[in-house]
């Protein structure tokens, strides 16, 4: 091993990278969130609930997609929408009418770095969910009511999130691919965004 192998830094994982690439949207996003209230009563966090079926709509045929299933581990499992969905039902609030179609369709061919961005911003909200379920909590709901969608994995937020960064790292991409897992990912941030924004708006 020679002195420039010892010096030279070691490269950020995809993950990692994507990370300092949106952090800034992140940041704007949780802030946004937070300052709405979301938890101020069973209301608020109805309207939260509602953004949060918008985006998982917009990525709900992912789960579905068979390249992407043979790349990440428990693809399905990982899915959402339909425990938003129970959870809308459980607060007795109607289901958003879909203006437009969803940013992902079974029908189409899958741009798979822009998919494999999207992903990443959702499998990282889940995540950060368990501050968010203990609040709901203080509103009388739980992973059985009203807020199932927050809850952990069964093995765990921390190993759930391994595992899907490690196989997202492990993942061959050229240089080109790689900077659309980043558009993907902050296209994803940006979505979320202007749900917040339209729906605590109304």
């Amino acid at each position: 091993m020679t002195t420039m192998d010892i010096e030279a830094p070691l490269e950020a994982s995809r993950a990692k990278r994507l990370r300092t690439a949106t952090n800034e949207r992140h940041d704007r996003l949780d802030h946004s969130i937070m300052d709405a209230s979301p938890f101020a009563n069973r209301a608020r966090y109805g309207l939260f609930v509602k953004v949060q079926h918008q985006f998982h709509r917009e990525i709900d045929a992912l789960y579905f997609n068979p390249v992407l299933d043979r790349l990440l581990p428990d693809l399905t499992g990982r899915r959402r929408f339909i425990l938003i969905e129970q959870d809308l039902r459980d607060l007795e609030i109607d289901t958003p009418v879909a203006r437009s179609a969803p940013a992902f369709s079974n029908t189409a061919d899958v741009d798979l770095p822009v998919a494999l961005g999207w992903l990443y911003v959702a499998e990282g909200s889940n995540l950060g969910a368990a501050f968010l379920l203990k609040e709901a909590v203080k509103l009388g709901l739980s992973e059985n009511f009203g807020a199932r969608h927050l809850a952990a994995a069964p093995e765990g937020r921390g190993l759930h999130w391994k595992t899907f960064t490690a196989a997202l790292d492990n993942i061959d991409l050229n240089d080109a691919e790689d900077s659309r897992v980043i558009d993907g990912a902050r296209a994803a941030f940006a979505c979320v965004q202007t749900w917040v924004d339209r729906v605590f708006a109304s």
